[in-house]
């Protein structure tokens, strides 16, 4: 049985008395659940505010991003371990705004991949399709390009201590929403996808949802078979909504 997470991306939002503010809402908020996990990824430079008030909670926390070395001459980067040393379970790689932003590209994602698995971190892998991908009928293909990036150079073991987001770039932060349906759809896609490699870790393989999932839509989303949970952006901004959110989960 897969338990679904609920993970909040901060982006690059917050101080550290808003971190501090919103830390405190989550903390008391919240209602500890054995069937869901929580969690949030913040900006590296909150990391130790973040290990220090969430420590001894239910709330597990991770990294933005990770570099796809393990030390040198990367002037900017942070590597696995660093995180690893603030208490962090999860990096998010290959997020879309990474993708384009930073021309992250399909080999440097997995080989990101790679380096969050050595540290013992656990990688949310992001993948999805752009707008235009979508128009010209290429999601299908494009997800398939992403995923065996991944496998090629990790093996598809990886995929076992690995969770998967989907996120149709055309869905973030533009307020629009894929139906419950078109995620559903997609997100069996993928399933389907890891199932020709090893069908028992498709079977566990937790699938999040990361298209602008709200406290409004999240009930529909959440209701898929195929959909274990969301990476939340805005909405994880606020105490309240976020957890919303994770109760649907309860």
């Amino acid at each position: 049985m897969r338990h679904p997470l609920i993970v909040g991306n901060w982006k690059m939002h917050g101080s550290r008395d808003s971190v501090q503010q919103l830390l405190t809402e989550l903390t008391c908020g919240m209602t500890t659940s054995s069937h869901a996990t929580l969690a949030v990824c913040a900006p590296a430079v909150f990391l130790a505010d973040v290990q220090q008030q969430l420590s001894g909670s239910p709330i597990a926390w991770g990294s933005q991003d990770v570099a796809m070395h393990s030390s040198g001459a990367h002037t900017g980067d942070i590597a696995a371990t660093m995180f690893r040393d603030f208490g962090c379970r999860y990096a998010i790689v290959g997020h879309s705004e990474r993708r384009i932003a930073h021309q992250e590209d399909n080999s440097t994602v997995a080989r990101k991949c790679a380096a969050a698995l050595q540290a013992g971190l656990t990688p949310i892998i992001c993948i999805g399709e752009t707008e235009q991908q979508q128009a010209a009928g290429q999601t299908e293909a494009i997800l398939t390009e992403q995923l065996d990036a991944i496998v090629q150079l990790n093996g598809i073991a990886a995929l076992a201590n690995s969770v998967l987001a989907y996120e149709p770039v055309w869905a973030i932060g533009t307020g629009k929403t894929a139906t419950p349906a078109q995620a559903q759809t997609m997100h069996h896609f993928i399933r389907s996808q890891v199932a020709q490699h090893d069908t028992a870790i498709a079977d566990q393989l937790l699938i999040l949802y990361g298209g602008s999932m709200n406290a409004n839509n999240a009930a529909d989303l959440l209701a898929q078979p195929d959909i274990d949970g969301g990476l939340i952006g805005g909405a994880s901004l606020q105490a309240a909504s976020f957890l919303a959110i994770y109760a649907l989960c309860e």
